[in-house]
Formats: C-alpha cells, structure tokens, sequence
C-alpha cells in the first residue's frame, strides 16, 4: 500500500461522514425553511443571542459564533431585523463595534422554531442511533474537533458547579447550582 493512502475501511468510513456532512446539514435547512421559515443560519443567529447574556452579542462574535463571515452576518442580521427579531446598537463599552440584541419578537419565534429543529434532529440523527451510539458520536465529534480547533466551545463542557437544563427553546445552557 502507498504511504499515506486510506484502507478500504478508512475510505468507507470517509466516503459516509463525507456524505453525511454534505447531505445533513441540506436536510435539516430544508426542514427549518420548511417548518419555520428560517435558514439554518438565521437559526444560529437567533440561538447564539438567545444564549448570550442580555441576548446580545458584538457582531463580530456572533459571526464567529455562527459560523459566518462578518459580511453574511450583517445581511442576515438585516433580514432578522426586517423581521422585528433582531436590533443592532451601538456597543456601550466600544463606539467602534456593533452589538446585535434579541428581540422579544426573536425570542418568541427561536422557542417556537427550536421543537422542530429538535425534532429533525432526533428524526434525521439520534433516532437512527443507539444510546450507546449516541455516545460514541458525541466521542467521536470531539477528537475531530480537538484536530480542528481546540478552542471550540462545546469541547469545553459545563462549568464546574453547573448542571445542564433545557429552557423553553430546548437549547442547552449551564445553569448555577
């Protein structure tokens, strides 16, 4: 065999996450158009500031935090608004940068988007796996990660002291205890 070269099972093992990254993240897309008239994207958005304190976010990390570049962001964040789920300020403690603030009309439509992206999730994902494989996913999804950047946020896991807990958009979020 060639250095470097992948063995029949590392090329089966390729060619399925390959597919599986190209096809899932299209399928669940269409079912969040579909069943809330949002993008994946706006759904990160709308999540990312659901998540942050004051639901609010500089610009520049919520692009991060989405996945985006600044320039999507911003045309994405001027749809949002159009929409009344999302207002950008001047930031307080930077003149410079530019927050992005969740509205209460954005809260509103990210809890009563989240149950079906939890249901495609679970439908298109978890449904199709054990417990067991659940786990190993979860396993498997954080070395890659830790390959690609060591830095992502949920490598880092809930904080010491803090328990999980579901609130009404079915995203988690560390909580006191």
């Amino acid at each position: 065999m060639e250095p470097n070269r992948l063995t029949d099972a590392e090329q089966d093992a390729w060619v399925s996450l390959a597919a599986t990254l190209i096809r899932l993240p299209a399928a669940l897309d269409a079912r969040l158009q579909r069943d809330a008239g949002l993008s994946t994207f706006e759904y990160l958005v709308l999540s990312g500031l659901s998540d942050a304190p004051d639901h609010t976010l500089r610009m520049s990390e919520l692009a991060t935090l989405a996945n985006g570049s600044l320039s999507r962001l911003s045309h994405v964040v001027t749809r949002l608004e159009g929409r009344g789920w999302v207002r950008r300020e001047v930031c307080p403690t930077d003149g410079r940068c530019t927050n992005a603030v969740l509205t209460r009309a954005g809260r509103a439509k990210l809890t009563a988007a989240a149950p079906g992206h939890a249901a495609a999730v679970r439908d298109l994902v978890l449904d199709a796996l054990t417990a067991a494989q659940v786990r190993h996913l979860r396993d498997i999804g954080h070395r890659i990660l830790r390959r690609i950047d060591p830095d992502e946020p949920c490598l880092r896991g809930p904080a010491p002291g803090a328990r999980r807990t579901r609130v009404k958009t079915q995203l988690r979020v560390e909580v006191e205890t």
